[in-house]
């Protein structure tokens, strides 16, 4: 079984919420989901983060999100 582990978390030292940021009109971290499922080769895309904000974004774009993890 493939799986694409994503870490997406919500703080950044150079761009703060940087992952949740408009790119291009899609937030960062959708990009990262796109490719994943777009190579074909992931069963399960499953997204690491620290934020409900992330956490939604992510599974609109089509990847698992089991838990929130701490900061």
């Amino acid at each position: 079984m493939n799986i694409a582990v994503i870490p997406a978390r919500l703080g950044s030292k150079r761009i703060p919420k940087k992952n949740i940021k408009q790119f291009c009109g899609k937030p960062m971290v959708a990009y990262s989901i796109e490719a994943a499922k777009n190579s074909g080769i992931f069963e399960d895309i499953i997204v690491s983060t620290d934020s409900p904000e992330i956490a939604n974004i992510a599974k609109d774009y089509g990847a698992s999100v089991p838990f929130i993890r701490p900061k």
